[in-house]
C-alpha cells in the first residue's frame, strides 16, 4: 500500500525534523521513518473499519425503531438493504482487517457524533436513494454503492480529516493518498474470496521498503555534498538564505537522482517540485524546479550523473 510518493513525504518530514531536534541520532531518526510509514498502514485499516461502523450504526438505528413503545409499519418492517450490503458484510469479516482490529484495538466507538452525522448525510444523498429502491441486489451494485460513498462523503471531509488528526498527528497529510488505497481496494475486492480476501501490503515489495531506507540514509549522510551543490547552483542567494524546507526537499532529490539510477530523472525532479508546494512557499516549486534542473545539468556536463 505504501507506495514512493508517500515515502517520499515521509522521508521530508523526518529529515526536517532530524535537523530540528538536537540530538541527530541517524538509527533513531531512521526508526522513526519506519513507525511513521506504518501508522499510514493503520489509516488504511481504520478507514476501511469505517464502512463497518456506519453500517453497524445503520443496524443500531433499525433496532431502536424497533423497541420504540409505538413502532410504525415502517419501523417494524425497514428496508434492510443497506445494512445487508454484501461487501460491507464481506468487509466485516475479513481475516486481515479483523486481526488489525484485534492487535491495535482500534474502534470507531468513541465517535458516535461523527458516525451519525456521516450516516445522516448519506441517507438523504441521491446516491443512497436511489440504492435503496432499487430493485437490483448483487454484490457488484453493492460495492459499486460504497465506492461512490466513500468518494462522495469521505474523501473529502474536514470534520473527518480533524477527528484524524487529533487521533494522530502521523496521520496529518496522509489521508488523501490513503483514500486512493481504500478507493483501489473497494474495487478489486472479490465476492469469492469471502473472508480470505486479501487488503494491500504495507510495501508493494521489498525494494520499495529498500528505498525509504537508502534514500533516507543518503539525503543525511551526504548533506554536505548536496548542499554544496545547492549552493554552487543558486545564483545570487546565499544558501542560509534560502528557505530551510526547500534546502531539505532539494537534498532528498538529490540523493534519488544519484542514488537511484533506474529512476528518470524528470520523474524525481516533479516529485519534489509538487512536494515543495505542499510543504514551502508558494514560488518554491519554480524556484527548487530551476535550482535541481541547473545542478541535474552540469552533473550531466561533468559526467557525474549517468541514468540507465
Amino acid at each position: 500500500m505504501i507506495n514512493r510518493v508517500l515515502i517520499r513525504l515521509k522521508i521530508i518530514q523526518i529529515v526536517y525534523a532530524y535537523y530540528q531536534n538536537g540530538s541527530k541520532n541517524l538509527d533513531s531518526a531512521e526508526k522513526e521513518l519506519f513507525f511513521s510509514l506504518s501508522k499510514a498502514y493503520d489509516l488504511y485499516n481504520y478507514l476501511l473499519m469505517l464502512i463497518i461502523a456506519l453500517t453497524n450504526y445503520a443496524q443500531k438505528r433499525i433496532d431502536a425503531a424497533k423497541a420504540k413503545l409505538s413502532p410504525s409499519t415502517e419501523d417494524l418492517y425497514p428496508n434492510m438493504k443497506f445494512v445487508e450490503n454484501k461487501f460491507a458484510a464481506q468487509l466485516s469479516i475479513n481475516i486481515q482487517l479483523n486481526e488489525f482490529i484485534t492487535n491495535q484495538k482500534k474502534t470507531w466507538d468513541n465517535n458516535q457524533d461523527f458516525i451519525k452525522e456521516l450516516y445522516d448525510k448519506i441517507i438523504t444523498s441521491d446516491i443512497y436513494k436511489e440504492y435503496m429502491t432499487s430493485s437490483e441486489t448483487s454484490y457488484d451494485t453493492d460495492r459499486e454503492l460504497w465506492r461512490k460513498l466513500y468518494k462522495t462523503f469521505i474523501f473529502n471531509n474536514d470534520s473527518l480529516d480533524q477527528l484524524l488528526e487529533e487521533q494522530s498527528l502521523y496521520w496529518n497529510d496522509d489521508k488523501e493518498i490513503v483514500d486512493t488505497f481504500v478507493l483501489k481496494t473497494i474495487k478489486r475486492f472479490d465476492e469469492s474470496q469471502g473472508a480470505n480476501q486479501d487488503l494491500l501490503p504495507e510495501f508493494k515489495d521489498e525494494e520499495d521498503k529498500e528505498f525509504a531506507r537508502r534514500l533516507f540514509r543518503r539525503t543525511i549522510l551526504n548533506e554536505e555534498y548536496y548542499r554544496h551543490l545547492i549552493s554552487e547552483n543558486v545564483k545570487n542567494w546565499n544558501i542560509d538564505r534560502v528557505a530551510f524546507m526547500d534546502v531539505i526537499i532539494m537534498q532528498c532529490a538529490l540523493a534519488e537522482v544519484l542514488s537511484f539510477p533506474n529512476i528518470p530523472v524528470s520523474v524525481s525532479l516533479n516529485e519534489y517540485v509538487e512536494i515543495a508546494k505542499l510543504y514551502s512557499t508558494p514560488k518554491s516549486g519554480s524556484f527548487i524546479n530551476g535550482t535541481l534542473d541547473g545542478i541535474v545539468n552540469h552533473l550531466k556536463k561533468d559526467g557525474k550523473l549517468t541514468k540507465n
